[in-house]
């Protein structure tokens, strides 16, 4: 059968750099992009793009018929920081996108589903290092509550309806690309561009607040081996467990001043303090890595140059 995929949110952080990953790997007519709204030009140029609400059940089924799609990746989503503004609307968003999805695998009009989860699932109560794969959750936000209920729903229709869905837990992700969407860990990307542009930055969080971290290319070749992997060898259905590198900001204010020595870090901690203190400081992974193969390929240093060398002169 001739691959024909449908991104829901490619014009987001992470959608974008998915779209163009699929696009060179499979074609571009066969990557079909999707959003609310349009995104950056190079992006509209590079293959078919619809206007779509994911939330529109009737609007995704007539798309899905239209392009005969069989794979979905569904990455539209209200992220931690703006949901906790606005949480009816981020309930409303992340949950029933999921729930057209699922529905339409259910029914045989899609084979296989990409939905991403996030270390949000976890609470102050779960282990903070080295969090295994199955632990207290308690989700203590918005988005966190809305990604742990839709673990328990991709679990649900795997095991009752035979739904191919499949799913990693997404820690802070770092691109030079594409900015980040209003999440908790959105400062591990906008420090690279003070640096270079003001050689200062104020944190939202504080100094030695360590969380996960993954560099986008890792999140993305991620996402594309566990879409490629047989699926008797996914053993987990609700979401894997995904890890790279853990960094405080201090650490990574330390790292940039390796490359620009006269940077300086301030701090002044918000709300999204409270959010980070619920989440774990590093993750085990290691169901992923036993299932699929799962390895990280960039650390902080490795990651720091390539933000420096990409967004500099």
């Amino acid at each position: 059968m001739k691959k024909s995929i449908l991104i829901l949110g490619a014009c987001g952080q992470i959608g974008t750099e998915l779209t163009y990953a699929l696009r060179e790997k499979y074609g571009s007519d066969t990557v079909i992009a999707s959003d609310i709204r349009e995104g950056k030009e190079d992006l509209m140029n590079s293959g078919p793009f619809e206007l779509l609400d994911a939330t529109d059940f009737n609007a995704l089924e007539e798309l899905i018929a239209y392009y005969e799609i069989n794979e979905v990746y569904l990455m539209a989503a209200m992220l931690s920081a703006t949901a906790e503004k606005f949480p009816m609307r981020a309930w409303n968003l992340n949950m029933n996108s999921l729930f057209n999805v699922l529905v339409l695998a259910k029914e045989k009009k899609i084979d296989k589903i990409f939905w991403p989860s996030s270390i949000a699932v976890f609470g102050p109560n779960t282990p903070k290092n080295s969090t295994p794969q199955n632990t207290i959750m308690e989700p203590s936000t918005v988005y966190g509550i809305s990604k742990q209920s839709g673990e328990r729903w991709c679990n649900y229709y795997h095991t009752k309806f035979g739904v191919d869905v499949r799913s990693v837990r997404y820690p802070g992700l770092i691109s030079w690309k594409t900015m980040p969407g209003g999440g908790t860990t959105d400062y591990a990307v906008e420090i690279y561009h003070k640096a270079l542009s003001e050689k200062s930055y104020t944190c939202f969080l504080k100094e030695d607040t360590r969380l996960p971290m993954m560099f986008m290319d890792d999140a993305i070749r991620a996402t594309l081996l566990l879409m490629e992997s047989d699926s008797a060898a996914i053993k987990v259905r609700s979401s894997y467990n995904l890890a790279a590198m853990s960094f405080s900001p201090n650490e990574i204010a330390t790292s940039i001043k390796n490359h620009i020595p006269d940077f300086e870090i301030f701090y002044k901690p918000d709300f999204r303090q409270d959010i980070a203190d619920s989440w774990p400081n590093s993750i085990d992974d290691k169901e992923a890595r036993r299932d699929w193969g799962w390895e990280a390929e960039f650390n902080l240093e490795r990651t720091t140059e390539k933000m420096l060398s990409n967004l500099g002169p």
